[in-house]
């Protein structure tokens, strides 16, 4: 049996009915992993020991007949941004290559309550800077389907753990698009909650106003199940939502007859988009039409200035966020006993982060502290605000004409490694279509949507309102039913 065929939720079920055990499961994907991280590099650490012990705890458990969620004994990988007591939290970065964080994640906690088995940390574009998982220190992710392309960023080892079949579930953050464009590189689903809806505590923050967590999986009852395991309300965070959470997994099959499905133009007809993502947004708007939702055109008019407003707003947070990373407090501190300049101190603030910080991180370091700067602040960072408060109000005149916006998750396949390194500028615009739903704080869904001649994945993206993750899951759950849209497994044979 080939177990990463499976839905996290069937494994689930099978450790629950006692035809599979929990340790069997694990070890399969550790098997795995064994045998293609090498060649894939999805993973920065794997806990073997910690895995299987925990899928015995687990088996044990359910033998003595205790109720257990729907998940439990499930492997997942988690993104190498969470805090964990029991790994280290590197952030693929030298700066923290050897912190282990004294307390684990809410979100972590909760997937230990659930009976998930964490199988390591995956690997991550440093500080979850980046859109190709190409500036990590265990070095870049590569794409199972083509392994001279990205997997994307900063998720890519989360994505591609998954479409390696290394894992069934993983979880993700999402600052820019960073769950969305590498599950659309990788062919697998990939959400972004609402701002809110999960909680950050334990994150390390790149942006705080714009990081969420959320799951990526196979399929779509998947991400429904591992969403109602990690959200809900956190007094230990004070931008959590205390909201109920609902039952995503009852809510998915509903009918979406009378749904009004947005579709935003200016990005279908956008030069640059490819297309064959144009045509599989376009056979979406048509399978939709036939289970009886009505297609309506919507303006998003400031959404061209998303990339400029998101590129200003998330480097003047990281600015903030990273300064914390001085060589004094925790991380790496830079050797200068050598050194014999008229401030030490200074001297080793500079060479610590100098050391430990790689050159996108400095980049974007660099271009927040000049936007916060006096004479500058105004002119950037107020400016980028205010426009953000144009970019959420389009989205929230869009959400009164329509329930969900289907469009692109991004305007081309995956790029090959190293394609734009050198051009940060078109790296920034691979997130055109994704910047939107963070800046205004809503949820965001990608799908696979078959591949192209080449073998590449396709992917649209669905857009809600706040707090309506349960229409993103319907849609994409009735569109997971099309035949071209069934989740597959790239062959690593």
């Amino acid at each position: 049996m080939k177990l990463e065929e499976l839905s996290a939720l069937d494994l689930g079920r099978k450790i629950a009915g006692r035809t599979l055990s929990s340790r069997e499961v694990v070890a399969y994907f550790l098997e795995r992993i064994a045998r293609f991280n090498s060649s894939i590099t999805a993973f920065s650490q794997v806990c073997a020991d910690l895995a299987l012990e925990k899928a015995d705890q687990i088996d044990r458990q359910i033998a003595s007949g205790m109720a257990m969620g729907p998940l439990a004994g499930v492997p997942i990988a988690i993104k190498d941004i969470l805090c964990t007591r029991e790994m280290r939290t590197t952030c693929g970065s030298r700066m923290l290559e050897n912190f282990v964080a004294p307390y684990d994640a809410t979100s972590v906690e909760k997937m230990e309550r659930a009976g998930l088995v964490t199988l390591g940390k995956t690997n991550m574009d440093e500080f979850a800077m980046g859109a190709s998982t190409e500036t990590s220190i265990f070095g870049a992710t590569h794409n199972p389907w083509s392994l001279e392309r990205t997997a994307g960023g900063s998720s890519g080892g989360s994505a591609a753990a998954l479409a390696a079949g290394m894992t069934p579930l993983s979880i993700g953050t999402d600052t820019g698009g960073s769950i969305r464009q590498p599950a659309a590189f990788c062919g697998v689903c990939g959400l972004k909650p609402t701002y809110g809806r999960v909680s950050r505590y334990g994150l390390v923050a790149f942006a705080s106003s714009l990081d969420q967590i959320g799951p990526l999986a196979h399929r779509v009852e998947d991400l429904a199940a591992c969403l109602e395991t990690i959200a809900g309300h956190d007094s230990r965070d004070s931008t959590s939502i205390n909201a109920p959470v609902p039952q995503y997994t009852r809510l998915i099959n509903r009918s979406i007859s009378n749904m009004r499905i947005g579709v935003v133009r200016e990005q279908i007809e956008h030069a640059g988009l490819a297309p064959e993502i144009r045509s599989a947004v376009n056979r979406a708007m048509e399978f939709l039409t036939g289970l009886g939702a009505t297609i309506v055109d919507i303006g998003l008019p400031h959404s061209r200035y998303s990339i400029a407003t998101y590129y200003v707003i998330a480097p003047c947070e990281a600015s903030s966020n990273l300064a914390r990373y001085d060589g004094a407090h925790y991380g790496l501190r830079a050797d200068t006993k050598s050194l014999h300049g008229e401030s030490p101190l200074e001297d080793m603030y500079c060479h610590s982060r100098s050391q430990g910080f790689g050159e996108e991180v400095k980049r974007r370091i660099m271009l927040g502290t000049f936007a916060l700067s006096s004479g500058y602040y105004d002119a950037y960072y107020r400016k980028a605000q205010q426009v953000r408060r144009l970019i959420f109000d389009d989205y929230h005149r869009a959400f009164e004409q329509a329930d969900v916006l289907l469009g692109p998750v991004t305007p081309t396949t995956a790029f090959r490694l190293g394609e734009r390194l050198q051009d940060p500028v078109q790296m920034y615009l691979g997130d055109l279509f994704t910047v939107g739903a963070n800046l205004a704080g809503i949820p965001a869904l990608a799908i696979p949507a078959g591949n192209d001649q080449a073998g590449l994945p396709l992917s649209i993206q669905l857009q809600g309102p706040p707090l309506a993750e349960e229409k993103l899951l319907s849609v994409a759950y009735q569109l997971e039913q099309a035949l071209f849209f069934q989740p597959r497994t790239a062959n690593l044979s």
